[in-house]
């Protein structure tokens, strides 16, 4: 691990424990322990994983040895999870685009479990998400079809434990952005 991230790394882990204790603000106190550079590097990163190294450089305003280094020091630290391209699913036939809204049962572990298991391998499930209140789960779905859809609903109303499944249909996606809010 570079010495650039080295010193914060037990600061971080000691958040976490404090976080699962206290309830503490993780993400404040994380982004606390990044200077501007580090946050700098996770935004252009975050809106285009695609650049290479010496862009990245000139973007966040250093030369790309250590940018490289702190890149890497990001990635070993779990900051950065990985990189992957974002598809055109209409373009790629998928024409329906879902969410379902499930409500289990029994919230008993195994069968939180099982549903789960069940929800990682379906190809035509692109996330899943689980919640409080009176939905347990909401699933983003695709499906080159309303057959392919209805056919999913009938599967997904099938499983063990599901006491019911409410659907919307997505009309236009009217904002897309990446999970971590830099602002600026």
């Amino acid at each position: 691990m570079s010495p650039e991230l080295a010193w914060r790394m037990p600061c971080i882990a000691s958040a976490l424990r404090l976080h699962q204790r206290n309830f503490v603000s993780l993400g404040d106190f994380v982004r606390s322990k990044l200077d501007e550079i580090d946050i700098r590097i996770l935004r252009e990163l975050q809106a285009d994983g695609r650049m290479t190294n010496v862009e990245l450089a000139s973007r966040v305003g250093i030369s790309p040895p250590p940018c490289l280094r702190r890149v890497r020091a990001l990635e070993e630290a779990g900051l950065i999870t990985g990189y992957r391209a974002q598809l055109d699913e209409r373009k790629l036939g998928l024409d329906v685009v879902c969410f379902a809204f499930v409500h289990l049962a029994s919230q008993a572990e195994a069968d939180l479990e099982a549903f789960q298991s069940r929800i990682r391998a379906w190809e035509a499930v692109r996330e899943c998400w689980k919640l409080s209140g009176d939905i347990d789960f909401v699933l983003k779905c695709v499906a080159p079809d309303l057959k392919a859809f209805q056919d999913f609903v009938g599967d997904l109303t099938a499983l063990p434990n599901v006491r019911n499944v409410r659907t919307a249909l997505a009309l236009d996606r009217v904002k897309d952005e990446p999970i971590v809010p830099f602002g600026g």
